[in-house]
């Protein structure tokens, strides 16, 4: 296992109180593997990558237990020097909106060249020249002449383009991408989708895809774990989400993606809110949206049920997965 990640706690310390923001999470990635992570804003996505990046803000975060054992080290038990050499060199990370994330009065090329005068010890102009093909390798046209302009010349797909090839620069065995194409069209997102598998396939990484959309998903992933209030809900091989969901979280997500068999009906929505985390409810979270919740729901946490009608390493934390997986 490339990275596995288990029992992560992380908590955030407010003046309304303490925050759960990871309650428990443990997945795992392998070399080549293309992990998905679902869930709605506020599910705690980010904040475990985050976590697993050490780039969380402490304070107010504080990873309260758990362990994250990448390539046989517990990275949270790493001192932050050594922290720093992982990030880049071993494991990088794009960002979800790239004109926040590039600094807008460094040229792009200064930037893709800092990873390596920073990493490798290289000269300005042999940087450049690694920038240069690094944008030639993602796609952007002319980069002998772009390597010069600046973020805001580029448009928010060649944007994104570059922080693939910031990611992509020291040829790190992890990659993860948080929510990599939101502010993007349609046409835009499949084709930074399909660079990213293209990219993954070549360099045989490991990459944990963070989104809320399904619809992005399905043709990348090899595995999809949902998450809701802090919580792993579901985890299960991308084809068995799809076919039949072992959760309702799950099924709610995938009813609300938009289906051209269903023109002229209004699109489903899962109702209410997600829990303030501050306050999250007894029991299994999820059930005051629930249309199954029964009277053990709002009592009784579900652990992650092995689901056993279905390939190994599957599981659900929904007391009543049985019904859902044939409902």
């Amino acid at each position: 296992m490339l990275l596995d990640v288990h029992d992560l706690h992380v908590e955030f310390h407010t003046r309304d109180g303490v925050a759960q923001a990871v309650n428990g999470v443990s997945y795992g990635v392998d070399e080549g593997e293309t992990l998905a992570v679902l869930g709605e804003s506020g599910s705690g996505k980010s904040v475990t990558a985050q976590a697993i990046m050490g780039i969380l803000d402490v304070p107010p975060g504080r990873i309260t237990g758990g362990e994250v054992i990448f390539r046989g080290r517990d990275l949270l038990t790493l001192k932050e020097e050594q922290r720093r050499k992982v990030r880049g060199a071993e494991m990088a990370m794009i960002f979800q909106d790239a004109l926040s994330s590039l600094n807008p009065v460094i040229s792009v090329g200064d930037q893709l060249g800092e990873m390596f005068t920073v990493h490798r010890g290289m000269s300005k102009k042999d940087a450049r020249a690694e920038a240069v093909e690094l944008m030639d390798r993602v796609r952007i046209p002319a980069a002998r002449e772009r390597v010069r302009q600046y973020p805001h010349q580029f448009s928010g797909g060649m944007r994104q383009r570059i922080m693939i090839a910031m990611a992509l620069a020291l040829e790190p065995a992890l990659i993860i991408a948080d929510e990599p194409t939101t502010a993007l069209d349609v046409t835009v997102q499949a084709q930074v989708m399909e660079l990213l598998a293209e990219l993954q396939r070549e360099y045989r990484m490991g990459l944990i895809l963070i989104t809320h959309d399904l619809g992005v998903v399905a043709d990348v992933a090899d595995r999809i774990a949902v998450m809701y209030a802090g919580r792993i809900v579901e985890s299960a091989p991308v084809h068995d989400i799809y076919k039949a969901p072992a959760h309702p979280y799950t099924r709610g997500l995938l009813d609300s993606i938009p289906r051209l068999d269903q023109k002229g009906r209004e699109l489903y929505a899962i109702r209410g809110l997600p829990p303030n985390l501050m306050d999250i409810p007894p029991g299994c979270a999820f059930h005051p949206r629930c249309p199954m919740a029964r009277d053990v729901c709002r009592t009784d946490e579900p652990p992650l049920y092995e689901v056993t009608e279905s390939e190994a390493g599957r599981g659900s934390a929904c007391h009543f997965w049985r019904e859902c997986l044939h409902g």
